[in-house]
This record gives structure tokens, C-alpha cells and sequence, in this order.
């Protein structure tokens, strides 16, 4: 039986001859033409192309020129693969190639704004990505692609691993320029030190000469290959009518080579060849330094989509690519192998090492079920799943997608220091010129190295640096340390917050709610009838005083017409009765004093059936948290809807300052209203109750077992439970905040302080490029110390 092209479909006569390797396998292709096409395809990143393609392509619709226009993104069965649906427009993160500083950044925010339907755009020099988001009906991907291409920069979905190989080709490149550059100095260097002083003793004016040519044939490939990518950034800025940090640099560089090429040629005047070079090489050796160390620290939130397996093993034993798994799929996993995808356990018992996302070293037990998470390690046994999201909708691509935007949302801090540098690169020009002037009218020999030190020695690299930097670091550590960002304000509010506001159940509670004791008031119903009456109306609710009875239930009671009441309880008709379970106001219409000491009523016709009492033991972690903030001067309030005796008993064992309880969701977000606008709450919760004041609040965090209404109206998330991560996470903000003051104040102390001494001639071309250089690693290598957990 002939096998059928991997790409059109034809019979393939030719043997093994054509092959291109697509999902980890070789491909059989018909003939050449199919395979450098495939080949194409895949280089370019889209192999899901075969994926989710309805029929074989045909030999004269994929040629590489199209797929060079970029319009193959806007095939909606690729973009399945990494573009999301936000509010009726679409979503995608991109890599990019080219990006070196905040100039960049702004110039393409700037220029994608100007785009027809694009609405949101921000860019991450530290990670080298963009979050754009547009109108699919006012415009294309192809086009914002092509506009970023047009720029000088290349754009692509981000991909872990193509994002990787990226950075690879760049790191290469470097090297070699870097390599040239440096072999350049060093012949250059000697050359030079033998013109200054003389080394020959009297030198003839002929070898003086031949020494200069010389220095040009070394000095000229740095020119024109080392220091490109200066003269690239310049350009694209100058196009765009702004201003960046290569714009001094390339301006330097061309100004003293030109200089000494005049020099050589006329046999007049001074040579800065030996500044050429060295001045490359010194600023390649820091960008590759800098490119190395953002890199280590954007990896963490990319090495979370990594631990994610490529492929996936079906129960039918097929193994398929792990993206192209989708709801409901049925799959198998054995020990040691991770989990393909976001699932609930069919069968089988295991525990499961869930470190990568929450922290916690010790393996968790999961049995049929039971949520598993795409990435975390099935440790034991081998368990069938099915599956709950598709990996564009998995939690660690939840994660990994919210990191991103919290990176790239920048603080007034980030946005100021940015402006800076924008007008300091206008003044380095303007100050450059007048000391050039100065200079040449009192002394011309002197005049031209002194601008070149004044233009390099002030480059504002260091501050642009100074925010991006350090807020990729410690947003990477956090969610290291299972909390999830989703606002980019957290680390500025987290450090100013002066009271916290905390949720009882669920919160200061594991909320694993017990029921202690049951009043019962029928003589018609007994214990165990009365609990699964409850048991059925509680069904409707997600709290966990609803697991209480769930887990006391022998059989389910059929409940009609029924209605959560957020914050009241749940009603609902049985046998054509109209039951009510929750509070006493709520459960009874005149709110019988006698059971206003209880936190459950059970009611039927409004009269009374049975009243329970519960508890719920305090999270270890809770007092900890409490008392640090305590001893950090920080008031506390236990805002709750609970009116049981047991607030006034967690209240007291954690020391709590003021107790709000027995109020609604709407009057506990009018209680944060009425505080003094000096007061900043942290407002910590985990139910559906909970979701308008964690809105609300300065700063919110949702537990990480909470509803998902709760996680999608906090400002961030615990993933596990343990509340003492948020004394971690307020120590890391608080040293977020020194590390930005301190690379700030270096950077401006640098430019301050070496840009007079550069202006009066104390600092020569050679120090001024290695001061530059020095300054902008010191900022980036400041920045890394975030990245340590401890």
C-alpha cells in the first residue's frame, strides 16, 4: 500500500527520501517541493498547522513567500493554538527579536497604538515578550506582525521552546561579534600604545603612518559587523522620530571613525581607531552580560510551560501531541511521567508532586475525583483522567500568561524612570555638542575625545534597566512561591498596606466545617432526616459550611425551584414545602431570638425545623500571619457574614483588633468604603460572598481552594493554603522596593556624577565606555538577588 504525502496527501513514490521531522516524528513527503514547504512550516513555528488542518494542503497554496507575509496567523484553526478570546477581541503573547531597552519598548507601543483595532499592547524588555490585544473586525495578526516587521524588529507567538532557540541564535551572534571585536582591541590596543608613548623611540613619520592603516584595517569590521546592532536600535528610533539609548553610542562610534579615517588618509590630525574598538567591544561584553542575566530572570515563568510533556497517551495506548488534547479526552498516566493536561481523575489512587505550582514539597494524595494540573508529577500510581481544559486554558498557562502581565504592567516608578531617559539621551546630545564647542575654541586637540566621553560615558542604559529588571525578578519568585499575580500594582500597594481585612470560613478557618450539635424542633423528623434535608438544599451552595452536611448525608432528597441567596442561605421546595436553610434572619421571617446564638437554621414554611452548631479549626498559619502583621503595626479586622459565637472565639485566640460580622457581601464592601481615605486594606477571602470587597480592596488576595469568582476579583492568588507565603510575599515587595531605590539612585548617580567629569576632560573615551557598561550590569546583577527565595 502506497503511504500518502504528510502534506498534500499524494502517493508517495519516492520512498524514504523526502522526510521532515513534524510532532517529534518523520514525515514521509512526495517530492522535494513538499518538503522544503513542511520544512517551512515547521522553522517557522507552525506546526500546528497539521494539527488542526480539516484537509490535506494543496501543492500550490503553501509556498514559502506566503508564509514570509505572515499570513498564515490568521488561520483560525492555527491560532487555536496560542491566541485567546478576552471580552469579544483576541488576545496573543509574542516573542521578540531585536529588543535592547526601554526605547524599544516605547517605540512599539507607540507605533502598534496608531494600528486600526489594536486596543492594548505592552512590551517586556526583561523577557523579550508583548501581550497585544486587537479587534479581529477592524484588523488582522498578519498586519500587527508585518507593522512590528516594518519597524526593524521580528514578532512571533511565543513559544517556550522557539523563544529558547531565539535566544540561542542571539547569544551566538553576540559571540561572534564579540570575538571579532575583542581580537580587533587587542591588535588595535598595542598598536595604539606604541604611537602614545612612543615605544620605537623616535618614530619615523612612515611607520607612524603604516601603524594608523593598520588600525583601520582592524577597526574597520568592528565598525561595520560588532557594532550593527548600535547603528540598528539608532535607526529605528530615528525613524520613528524618538530617541534611544544607541543613538549617542552609534553617533560616537561613526563620529570617531570617520574622524580617524580622515586622519589616515590626509596624514592630519589625531586617530581614536584603539576608542573604536574598544569602545564595541566594552558594550557588546555588557549587553551580553545583561542578555544573559534577563534572561535568568525571565526563565522561571517559561520553564513552567516546559515541564509540561509534549506528548500524551490516550487510553487506547495512541500517544498524540499534549496540545492537541481538548475537553473530555480520556488519558492515561503512569508513574513518574507528568500530567499532559488540566484533568479529573477517573480511576486509580496516586499522589501527585504539585511543586512547581504551589510550593509544597510534599506529595499530595489523589484519588477518583480529584483535580491533577497539567506539568505536576503523577509520583505513584497509574491513574486514567479526563480531561478539563485544553493547555491554552491550563492553570500553569494561567499562570505563566498572568506573570506576564504583571511583568509587563508597569509602576508610576517604571513609567517615570522611562520618561528620564527619553529626555536625558536629548540632553546627553545637546550637552555633547556645547562641550565639543567649548572645547574647540580653547582647546581643539582635546575637543573631539572629550564629546566622545561625554556621549558614551552618559549613556542612561543603567536607569532604563533599573525598574523592568527587578520587577521580573521578583515576579518570577513569586510564583516560585505559589502566589500568583494578577495586578501590576501589587508590589507598590503590598509595601504601603496599614490594615488587614480577613475573611473567617475558608480563610482564618481550613473551612473544613464540622457540625458540633443539632437542636432538632419536629417530632415528625428524625437526626439523620432532618441532615440530609440539608444536605440536598446545601447542594446549591459552593461554601464550605455546605461540606459539613454533604459529608454527614446518608441519601439525597429532591429539591425543586431551587435559589442561592449570596450571604443568606438556600431555599427551595420539597414534596410542594418551602424549605430554607442559613441564617435565623433569613430562614425565619421574624428571626426567632432563640436561635440567634445559631449559625444554621432549617426551616420549612418558616417555622423552625432544626438549628445546628458548628466549628471549623484555625489554619496553623493563621496566628503567624496575624502576629507578624500585628508586630508590624498593621491593624486587623475579621470581616465576616458568620453572627455564630464562634467569631468572637477565633477572633479572640488570634488576637484580632476589631470583629464585623453578620453582614452581607454589599455590607462588607461598604464597610472598606466607610474607612479613612488614609487607611490601605489587603483584604484577604475565598468565597462567592467575598468577591465585590476583594474588588473593592486597596489589594486582595483569594485562596487558592476558593470559588473561582473569588480568584477572578483578587488581586492575587494563593495557590496553596498556607497564609504565611503572604509574609514572604510582603517582605519580597518591600525588598522589591529597596532594590528599585537602589539601582535608581545608582543610575542617576552615575550620570550625575560622571557627566561633569566628563565635560571638564577628567575621564577618557576607554573609562567612559567601561563605566557604561559596568553601571548597566551592576543594576541588572542588583536585580538578581530577588530571584533568591530565602
Amino acid at each position: 500500500m502506497t503511504t500518502p504525502c504528510y502534506h498534500c496527501g499524494d502517493p508517495v513514490l519516492t520512498g524514504d527520501t523526502f522526510q521532515v521531522v513534524i510532532f517529534d516524528k518523520p514525515r514521509l513527503m512526495c517530492c522535494p517541493g513538499c518538503q522544503a514547504v513542511a520544512t517551512t512550516i515547521v522553522d517557522s513555528g507552525l506546526s500546528s498547522y497539521y494539527q488542526y488542518r480539516t484537509e490535506n494542503a494543496d501543492k500550490a497554496e503553501l509556498v514559502p513567500e506566503e508564509l514570509k507575509s505572515l499570513t498564515l496567523y490568521d488561520n483560525q484553526d492555527i491560532q487555536q493554538e496560542f491566541v485567546r478570546d478576552v471580552a469579544d477581541q483576541k488576545e496573543v503573547p509574542l516573542s521578540l527579536d531585536g529588543v535592547s531597552c526601554a526605547a524599544c519598548a516605547w517605540l512599539i507601543e507607540k507605533q502598534l497604538q496608531r494600528t486600526k483595532g489594536v486596543t492594548h499592547i505592552q512590551v517586556n524588555t526583561t523577557t523579550n515578550r508583548a501581550l497585544v490585544r486587537w479587534d479581529d473586525s477592524e484588523t488582522s495578526l498578519s498586519t500587527i506582525l508585518t507593522r512590528i516587521h516594518h519597524l526593524g524588529y521580528k514578532a512571533a507567538p511565543f513559544e517556550a521552546d522557539k523563544q529558547e532557540q531565539q535566544y540561542h541564535r542571539n547569544m551566538k551572534q553576540y559571540l561572534y561579534r564579540l570575538g571579532i571585536a575583542g581580537l580587533a582591541t587587542m591588535q588595535v590596543m598595542m598598536l595604539a600604545v606604541a604611537m602614545y608613548f612612543e615605544v620605537f623611540g623616535d618614530m619615523d613619520e612612515t611607520f607612524r603612518n603604516y601603524f594608523r592603516w593598520i588600525s583601520l584595517i582592524f577597526a574597520t569590521p568592528v565598525l561595520l559587523y560588532s557594532a550593527l546592532p548600535f547603528y540598528t536600535n539608532a535607526w529605528r528610533n530615528l525613524k520613528a522620530r524618538t530617541l534611544g539609548m544607541d543613538v549617542p553610542v552609534s553617533i560616537a562610534l561613526l563620529f570617531a571613525y570617520f574622524s580617524s579615517l580622515y586622519a589616515t588618509v590626509t596624514g592630519k590630525g589625531e586617530v581614536f581607531f584603539e576608542s573604536v574598538a574598544m569602545f564595541t567591544f566594552f558594550l557588546l561584553l555588557g549587553r551580553f552580560l545583561e542578555m544573559r542575566a534577563r534572561r535568568t530572570a525571565a526563565a522561571a515563568s517559561a520553564n513552567l510551560l516546559k515541564l509540561v510533556p509534549k506528548m500524551a497517551r490516550h487510553l487506547t495506548g495512541e500517544t498524540v501531541p499534549a496540545n492537541s488534547l481538548k475537553v473530555d479526552d480520556h488519558v492515561r498516566v503512569l508513574p513518574g511521567e507528568p500530567f499532559p493536561a488540566d484533568g479529573r481523575i477517573l480511576s486509580g489512587k496516586t499522589s501527585v508532586d504539585e511543586s512547581m505550582l504551589t510550593g509544597e514539597s510534599l506529595p499530595q494524595t489523589k484519588q477518583s475525583g480529584d483535580t491533577v494540573y497539567a506539568g505536576t508529577m503523577n509520583v505513584e500510581g497509574n491513574v486514567d483522567i479526563t480531561v478539563i481544559n485544553n493547555h491554552k486554558e491550563s492553570l500553569v498557562a494561567h499562570i505563566v500568561r498572568l506573570q506576564d502581565e504583571a511583568q509587563m504592567a508597569k509602576p508610576k516608578v517604571a513609567v517615570l524612570a522611562d520618561q528620564i531617559a527619553r529626555y536625558f539621551v536629548a540632553a546627553i546630545l545637546i550637552i555633547s555638542a556645547s562641550t565639543w564647542l567649548y572645547w574647540h575654541f580653547s582647546r581643539p586637540d582635546d575637543a573631539f575625545w572629550i564629546m566622545l566621553s561625554v556621549l558614551v560615558a552618559t549613556c542612561p542604559c543603567a536607569l532604563s534597566l533599573a525598574t523592568p529588571t527587578a520587577l521580573t525578578c521578583s515576579t518570577s519568585t513569586f510564583g516560585q512561591l505559589g502566589i500568583m499575580l494578577r495586578r501590576g500594582h501589587v508590589l507598590e500597594t503590598l509595601t504601603k498596606v496599614n490594615r488587614l481585612v480577613v475573611d473567617k470560613t475558608g480563610t482564618l478557618t481550613e473551612g473544613t466545617v464540622q457540625i458540633s450539635t443539632i437542636e432538632i424542633n419536629s417530632d415528625t423528623l428524625t437526626e439523620q432526616q432532618v441532615i440530609n434535608i440539608a444536605a440536598s438544599l446545601e447542594a446549591f451552595a459552593n461554601h464550605p459550611i455546605a461540606n459539613a452536611f454533604q459529608a454527614r448525608a446518608t441519601e439525597k432528597v429532591n429539591v425543586g425551584a431551587a435559589d442561592n441567596h449570596i450571604g443568606q442561605g438556600v431555599s427551595g421546595t420539597i414534596d410542594g414545602q418551602y424549605w430554607r436553610i442559613g441564617k435565623a434572619s433569613f430562614a425565619l421571617s421574624d428571626g426567632a431570638e432563640s436561635y440567634q446564638s445559631y449559625p444554621v437554621i432549617l426551616s420549612c414554611d418558616n417555622k423552625p425545623v432544626a438549628a445546628f452548631s458548628l466549628i471549623d479549626p484555625i489554619r496553623p498559619s493563621s496566628a503567624r500571619l496575624l502576629a507578624a502583621f500585628k508586630d508590624a503595626g498593621i491593624q486587623t479586622t475579621m470581616l465576616t457574614g458568620d453572627q455564630s459565637r464562634n467569631v468572637k472565639q477565633v477572633a479572640d485566640e488570634l488576637g484580632i483588633d476589631s470583629v464585623v460580622s453578620g453582614v452581607s457581601p454589599q455590607g462588607k464592601l461598604s464597610y472598606l468604603q466607610s474607612l479613612d481615605s488614609r487607611t490601605i486594606t489587603l483584604m484577604i477571602g475565598d468565597g462567592v460572598n467575598d468577591a465585590p470587597v476583594l474588588a473593592g480592596a486597596h489589594l486582595s488576595v483569594a485562596m487558592g481552594g476558593g470559588t473561582d469568582i473569588a480568584k477572578s476579583s483578587a488581586d492575587m492568588v494563593l495557590l496553596g493554603d498556607d497564609l504565611e507565603k503572604l509574609l514572604t510575599a510582603r517582605r519580597l515587595a518591600q525588598q522589591t522596593r529597596r532594590i528599585i531605590r537602589e539601582n535608581l539612585a545608582w543610575a542617576l548617580g552615575y550620570n550625575v556624577t560622571i557627566l561633569p567629569l566628563a565635560v571638564m576632560g577628567f575621564v577618557a573615551p576607554y573609562v567612559a565606555v567601561v563605566g557604561m557598561s559596568a553601571s548597566s550590569i551592576i543594576v541588572v546583577s542588583n536585580s538578581l538577588r530577588l530571584l533568591n527565595k530565602k
